[in-house]
Parts: structure tokens; sequence; C-alpha cells
């Protein structure tokens, strides 16, 4: 008998192919996928799955209790992976509301529902699980040297990692105050299929096989630990059913990189040149460099990252050549916006 388990944005890229490797690996499970369908959800990601019996897709606001109150009656929930959220740093410095509406209170809301569906519903049932995908810009930046462990103080210097940084605290909050069986996955950087062309990786791809500038901040002299999105899957999945309730796991790529390293290695395989580089002026409160440490996740879980960067990067391109139906009208909608968002990075 399988189990039935929420996934909250899952029209987005990691919550995507998260519900894309769930449904192969689970194939007693039944998925349902909640999402708003906001700018960056796009449904087309998992389009090849609407008839499928095992997986539902409802679209709804996390901030909706009503809602919640409904689905709650209707589906017996095991588990939540809590991937909605806003994400994207440049956004957030132009306007933080909607980060601090979606990121903190709507995680706040369903903290709120799932702690009474737990006890209520599932009788404090020890097999729930509620976990809540975080990330690795909550703990701030670093300089040349260290790294983050999930003992790292929360520096967060944007909006948007402060929202995230909040989410996080809540969370361990709830476990801590009401027992409520909760998760924390802090990942690096991700990349790969289904990731929406304003990201950093992907707007570069997409911009040159427009034979456009790809854009850089500054000198392309910030670090990210860059992560292929189906590790990242694999990870959350070992975390969902391995991890040990009330902590946090780092999950990172082990693959440093600068900005104008992964620029050039994405000029290299679509055999571009330099002339295609654009820097420009660097964004308020940039992080320097993030690095995660992943002791914690490979002792106690057996998980480590499986693709290394230029394979990962090389199926990412490639994946964006064979995919120009997918990308070109999110392009597209971009230009229209003409907000001058050009990546997370």
């Amino acid at each position: 008998m399988g189990k039935t388990i929420l996934i909250t944005g899952g029209m987005g890229f990691i919550g995507s192919n998260f519900i894309r490797y769930y449904h192969q690996n689970h194939p007693q499970d039944e998925i349902v996928n909640l999402d708003k369908l906001t700018y960056s959800a796009n449904p087309e990601n998992l389009r090849d799955l609407s008839s499928e019996t095992r997986y539902r897709f409802i679209q709804g606001d996390i901030l909706d209790e009503a809602l919640f109150n409904r689905i709650g009656r209707e589906f017996p929930f095991q588990a939540v992976v809590h991937f909605a959220a806003e994400s994207h740093v440049d956004r957030s410095i132009l306007g933080s509301k909607e980060f601090i509406q979606t990121n903190v209170l709507g995680t706040h809301t369903l903290l709120e529902f799932f702690k009474q569906y737990w006890h209520e519903t599932l009788s404090g049932d020890p097999g729930f699980r509620f976990l809540h995908i975080s990330t690795d810009e909550v703990y701030g930046t670093l300089g040349l040297e260290g790294i983050f462990t999930e003992t790292t103080a929360f520096h967060p210097n944007s909006p948007y990692s402060a929202s995230k940084a909040g989410a996080d605290l809540l969370v361990r909050a709830y476990f801590e105050t009401y027992g409520l069986p909760t998760l924390i996955v802090r990942p690096s950087n991700n990349y790969g299929p289904f990731q929406f062309p304003e990201k950093f990786i992907p707007l570069m791809i997409t911009n040159l096989l427009e034979n456009k500038p790809i854009p850089v901040y500054g000198r392309g002299e910030n670090i990210r630990d860059w992560l292929y999105v189906e590790d990242a899957c694999q990870a959350i999945d070992q975390i969902l059913s391995k991890g040990k309730i009330g902590e946090a796991y780092n999950i990172g790529g082990e693959s440093e990189r600068t900005n104008i390293d992964v620029a050039r290695q994405c000029l290299s395989f679509l055999k571009k040149g330099e002339e295609h580089l654009q820097f420009v002026t660097d964004r308020p409160g940039h992080d320097l460099r993030y690095a995660l440490s992943n002791d914690k996740v490979k002792k106690e879980i057996g998980w480590y990252p499986a693709v290394n960067f230029s394979e990962g990067l090389s199926r990412t391109v490639q994946w964006y050549q064979d995919h120009i139906a997918w990308w070109k009208p999110l392009k597209e909608r971009l230009l229209l916006e003409s907000k001058g968002f050009w990546s997370r990075s």
C-alpha cells in the first residue's frame, strides 16, 4: 500500500523535477501537486504526467487556509515536500512584499494546517514528515576560505534569503514547540532541465542560442557551488525517508565555480567567443561565495552528488538545445516585461 505525498510548488524548476523523479521511483505512491502558477511556474513541465492516475494537480495558493481544509478532507497525506517560494534575488531587491507573503506567511499557513492535521487526522502518526526546501543563501556569504555547515549562524543578505531564513526558523519552531515531524534541506545552486530562463545558467545558454550577449555581474568573480537537479532530487527523496526529524541537511554539489568560469564553459560548449560576454553593474548586497559541507548528509543519509559539473552542464546545454519550444515563449514574455532581471548568481 503506497502513501499520498503533497508537493507544493511542483510546477517550478526543482519541484517539477522532483515530481518526475518521485513518480518514477515510487510506483505505489500518489502525488498531489499544489501550485499557484505564478510567473515562473510552467504546466508544460509536467504535461506528460497529466493523464497519470497517481498524479493530481491542484491550482491554489499556500496562503489559502480554506483550500487546505478542503483538500485535507479529500487526501490522506503522509508527507509534505514544500518547494513553493518566491526565489529570485533580483526580484526580491526590487520588491520584497511577495517574498514575505509567500515564503514566510505561506510557510506559516502550511505549518499551522499540518500541525492540526497531524494531531487530529493522523493521530500523531510518527511516520508523517513535513520537509521544507530552503537554500544555502540563509547563511550569508563566505570569503575565499571556509564552508557552511548546518550549525553556521544565519546572516541573510537579501530580502529573498531573509524570507527563507524566517521560514526555516518557523519550521524549526514547529518541531521544537509542537513536535511536528519536520525536516529542512538547504541545497546549493541547482541547475538542469526546466529551469526558468531568467536564472543564470539557462539565461546564458538561451541567450547564446539566440546569438545574444550573456550578462555577468561585476567581473564575474562571485563563486557558487553548483548542484545538478537530479542529484538534488535524489537527496531530497533520501532525506525524506531517512532523515532524523527536527534536523536540517545541507546538500552541496561540491562543484565551486566563479561565475565567469561558468560563463566561459557555456561559451565553449556552444562554440562562442568571449565577445558574447557582457559585464553589467553588480547588484546590491551580492554575496561573494557559497560553499556547503556535505559531511552530515553523507554520514547520516549516505548521499553524495553523482553528476560532476562538466557533465551536468553538458546535459543542460543539450536539453535547452532540444527544447527551444519550451523556453522560447518564456524568454519572449521576459523580454516584454523589460525589467532587467539577470540571474540568481
